[in-house]
């Protein structure tokens, strides 16, 4: 399996949303994205899939020195064989790949946080990054698109959040900060143990509404020049908001599932961007 399949086969498999972004690209512009994103969901997997902290650690160690050694131009893995040919063209540097890899390791070290300021700091690291690295690839001209995409990476990594309580509760981590379910009376153990209440929606909408203030302040940071080479961008955000929304029809009940669009309903709002210019 060459670099390109590899890193191809990754993507796809991982059904996310970003794939559908992708399809639109242009090939040079696709092949970029592609790899910057198997790099992610590598280093995100080690967290995810190895039950062992020692064991993890020690993979994104590994990482760490990897891409260390890509950038000095010594790749091994396959996707850093995939992804250092686009390093320049993209203006991909060592330091956004590392604060990946930085937020992947809170995962290890943290299961809670204390206020909003804290979760933003992880959010940052594990979406704002990302959303930084993919503005470039799309074909970012004007600074101010930097800030729309760290924006829209925080609201991303907020609807994944509230998406995923039931599964992150079952690997005993809230990502909703401490402060805020002491505001809305919701004890950690009922979230551990996935109990609804009230309380629990009131706190689900509070966080719902603030996610829907972000992807509005993202659009509006999104400078006039750009908005045509952001469309991916903008096609993941039609997908990740009206998934938000569907959790909101569902009266947020994501503690015992997973609420998902299907495919066919995500490469539809990706088309309306593309074709229509239309956000869902």
């Amino acid at each position: 399996m060459t670099p390109q399949q590899y890193i191809q086969q990754k993507a796809v498999a991982s059904g996310s949303s970003f794939y559908y972004a992708f399809l639109f690209l242009p090939a040079p512009r696709r092949a970029a994205i592609t790899a910057f994103y198997a790099f992610c969901r590598e280093v995100d997997d080690v967290v995810d899939e190895v039950s062992d902290p020692g064991v993890a650690r020690t993979k994104l160690a590994w990482w760490q020195a990897e891409v260390a050694k890509a950038f000095a131009g010594q790749p091994t893995h396959p996707v850093m064989l995939a992804l250092m040919p686009h390093t320049f063209d993209y203006g991909i540097e060592e330091r956004h790949l590392q604060a990946v890899i930085d937020g992947c390791q809170m995962d290890l070290e943290q299961t809670r946080y204390l206020d909003f300021a804290g979760l933003s700091g992880y959010c940052h690291l594990v979406a704002g990054v990302v959303g930084e690295v993919a503005a470039r690839i799309f074909g970012q001209t004007d600074a101010r698109t930097t800030e729309y995409a760290h924006r829209l990476g925080l609201a991303f990594q907020l609807t994944n959040i509230i998406r995923d309580v039931g599964e992150d509760a079952m690997l005993g981590r809230i990502y909703l900060p401490v402060s805020e379910l002491q505001q809305f009376d919701v004890k950690a153990h009922e979230i551990l143990k996935r109990q609804y209440s009230d309380r629990f929606t009131a706190l689900m909408r509070f966080q719902a509404e603030r996610a829907h203030r972000l992807y509005e302040e993202a659009f509006a940071l999104l400078p006039d020049a750009d908005r045509r080479a952001q469309k991916p961008g903008l096609m993941m955000a039609s997908i990740y908001r009206t998934l938000l929304r569907e959790i909101e029809h569902e009266n947020f009940q994501v503690l015992h599932q997973r609420i998902r669009l299907t495919p066919l309903r995500k490469f539809w709002l990706a088309w309306k961007v593309q074709a229509l210019g239309r956000m869902s």
